[in-house]
């Protein structure tokens, strides 16, 4: 009869600039869909050179070995009897477009350059490229001479065009294309588009996968059809972790869920469907069919080619499933993990060195290296074999296999406790406790002779000794004191992992692992260049709370006993001498912080995601915390956030690369742009908040008398 479709979706982890290795994947993608009985595939954004490119963009080599590879693939036996949608930089008429290159049999059908530019937040598409602002309109784009040689064509279609099959009509969206208000699915569907596709690269984010699922379906539930995502997967070479979850809807219904975390670097999703299911979909819904009646219709391009079987009669069709869900802690026990496996096999290096304090922060950075663990011992019990090549070149042996995760934690993963003075003993013996039960070679380093030795050196040159505040010392005297301390971890860290492996007679060297949270990088309450400076941390964009959740998580799914004590331990630098052997210095009193992880985690948000500036925030907080603080106490609290935020907005420029995890992150690189050099002081907006507060009191005063009357 031919009306069953069977469509072919992918998560690839590319790497940018990577073309051997992306070439490869999307070729194994292929391979694995036609297998599966697929006519149509469909890959991520940008595939062909990686999305991550940046500024690569600009260089003429990008477009030059873009073209080279798809050269590669449309000769390629691969890719016969298929239709191929693939992703690359492309330039017409000296613009530099994001296109979709979609073809069959060694010809192109289209190439259809991306409409709506990602331009918030991570993304700078608007930078490296134009958006096609052409809408139903194609133009004639002229091969380079390599792909004519290969298609026999010397122009083919560019612009905003669907393909006209046999059986059916496909429709192109490119990721962003999906989010934006007046999405182009909107008026292909009337036009009668019955598949449409979306390559995408988006990004991992807390709590945020949902939301690309209800905007698939929402949008098949309202128009009908057929929605085909493919998305990146992994780091591929920068903050980002591109985190799958491919899928294929029909009418509002999920039929094919794609993982949101793996270590396989491709995945394939294949569904089949029947169009007739659609069209009678279609046929109930009078304001789609009204509405259809008046449409500007797309310019078809035909396609001598089916998606379906003639004789489909007896094909089982795919049913819909219920998407499911990680929880944040799941999430954080599996994204930055498999980032940090890609840095790590990527970079070429023997594993990791943390500093383990015996706080959360640390100790949640060495639960996520374990979860990696974990993982890739599952991976390899499960037969693949491309994961223990990788875990075999880390480690520097070519007959090595993990025992168990533990053993394998040992083989990369180094923590070290660098005590001073000031460390208590409750610290040390969690520290210990925590590496001993995930397993990883543990040192201890005392790094009193080194500051000692510093302070002689400052005193005979200057003449003076600085004190801690409890001992009479000013507050400049004990943070330098303190400083001093935390910058000699970052020196240690580094010397440590740079020649710990050699030590032990093993090659390679250790990338340093940072673990400052998101709340302490918004707050600037970290010194800087001390331990979270690093080469990379997994939690800089993870909030206390969830870190704390996430240490429970790991309690109750990883049997991590030690970490039961970790959790009730108030969080503490100890920098500072301690009283009676113990800890006497604390993170959220006034002296240090001021202020709670939660109220910075309210302050965080605000100030990103709701775009407040200082009085804002403050007319937002009065009712938000009306039960708790009063107008003068809520101004208080306000104005101490930003005179501290502004005063160590100049520590974001220097801030380790961080796992991007929190919509509120102050990442200077590219997220968060702000200057580094403001006016603490904050003169006019500290004047508007306590004029406000002053009219508040006065009409509370108002209130009250006239109740006594």
């Amino acid at each position: 009869m031919g009306r069953t479709v069977t469509v072919a979706t992918c998560a690839l982890n590319q790497w940018a600039l990577d073309f051997d290795g992306n070439l490869g994947r999307i070729l194994k993608s292929v391979e694995i869909a036609k297998c599966k009985g697929a006519r149509y595939r469909l890959g991520p954004e940008l595939e062909i050179c990686g999305y991550g490119c940046s500024d690569h963009y600009f260089e003429s080599d990008t477009l030059l070995h873009s073209f080279q590879v798809l050269a590669k693939l449309l000769e390629s036996p691969v890719t016969q009897d298929i239709i191929c949608d693939v992703g690359m930089p492309v330039m017409h008429r000296n613009v530099r477009y994001n296109c979709r290159v979609i073809f069959l049999n060694k010809k192109i059908l289209l190439i259809r350059p991306k409409m709506d530019l990602a331009n918030t937040g991570n993304y700078r598409e608007m930078r490296w490229f134009t958006p096609w602002n052409r809408s139903r309109q194609v133009e004639d784009y002229f091969l380079p001479r390599m792909i004519q040689k290969i298609t026999n064509q010397e122009s083919v279609p560019f612009g905003d065009a669907v393909l006209a099959t046999l059986d059916t009509c496909i429709g192109s969206e490119i990721c962003e294309e999906l989010w934006t208000p007046n999405s182009p699915h909107i008026e292909m569907g009337i036009d009668g588009v019955e598949i449409f596709t979306n390559s995408s690269a988006s990004h991992h984010v807390l709590r945020k996968a949902h939301m690309r699922v209800d905007l698939v379906n929402s949008a098949m539930t309202k128009n009908g059809g057929i929605y085909i995502l493919a998305n990146q997967k992994g780091c591929d070479g920068d903050r980002l972790y591109y985190d799958g979850c491919a899928m294929i809807c029909m009418n509002g219904a999920t039929v094919a869920q794609g993982l949101q975390f793996s270590l396989d670097d491709v995945e394939v999703l294949v569904a089949t469907l029947d169009l007739e299911d659609v069209r009678s979909y279609r046929a109930e819904i009078s304001s789609r069919n009204l509405a259809a009646s008046k449409v500007i219709p797309y310019f078809r391009i035909k396609v001598n080619f089916a998606l379906s079987w003639s004789d489909d009669i007896n094909t089982p069709t795919s049913e819909p499933i219920q998407w499911r869900y990680h929880s944040p802690e799941e999430e954080i026990s599996l994204g930055p993990a498999f980032w940090l496996w890609d840095y790590l096999r990527r970079s070429q290096q023997g594993g990791f060195l943390l500093p383990l304090s015996g706080g959360v922060d640390s100790s949640a950075t060495a639960c996520i290296v374990y979860s990696m663990c974990l993982q890739v011992c599952s991976a390899i019990w499960n037969g693949n074999q491309a994961v223990l090549s990788d875990v075999r070149k880390i480690v520097s042996d070519e007959a090595y296999s993990p025992k168990d995760p533990q053993e394998f934690c040992r083989r990369i993963l180094t923590t070290c406790y660098m005590a001073s003075e000031n460390s208590s003993q409750d610290t040390y013996d969690r520290a210990k406790s925590l590496a001993e039960e995930i397993g990883s070679y543990h040192i201890n380093i005392n790094i009193d002779g080194v500051v000692k030795a510093v302070w002689v050196v400052f005193s005979t040159v200057m003449g003076r000794l600085p004190q801690y505040y409890t001992c009479g010392g000013s507050s400049r005297e004990n943070l330098a004191l303190q400083n001093v301390q935390a910058r000699i971890r970052m020196v240690f860290a580094y010397l440590f992992a740079q020649l710990c492996l050699w030590t032990r007679g093993i090659p390679g060297g250790l990338l340093v692992l940072g673990s400052s949270n998101v709340d302490e990088s918004l707050r600037g309450y970290f010194t800087k260049y001390d331990c979270s400076s690093a080469d990379i941390n997994p939690i800089g964009g993870i909030s206390k709370n969830d870190l704390r959740s996430f240490i429970q998580y790991c309690l109750e799914n990883f049997h991590l006993t030690a970490l039961r004590s970790i959790l009730s331990a108030p969080p503490t630098a100890e920098l500072e001498p301690l009283k009676e052997g113990q800890v006497a210095q604390t993170d959220e009193v006034k002296n240090n912080m001021g202020m709670t992880y939660a109220e910075l985690s309210t302050y965080g948000k605000l100030r990103k995601i709701a775009k407040t500036g200082p009085y804002s925030m403050f007319c937002k907080l009065i009712n938000m915390w009306k039960d708790i603080c009063t107008p003068a106490e809520v101004a208080s609290k306000v104005k101490h956030f930003f005179k501290m935020y502004s005063i160590n907005r100049h520590k974001m420029t220097v801030l380790t690369p961080s796992y991007h995890a929190a919509n509120y992150s102050p990442d200077d690189n590219r997220f968060d742009l702000r200057p580094f050099l403001y006016n603490s002081a904050w003169s006019w907006q500290f004047r508007c908040i306590d004029e406000q507060v002053s009219k508040l009191e006065s009409k509370d005063v108002n209130s009250r008398l006239e109740d006594v009357v």
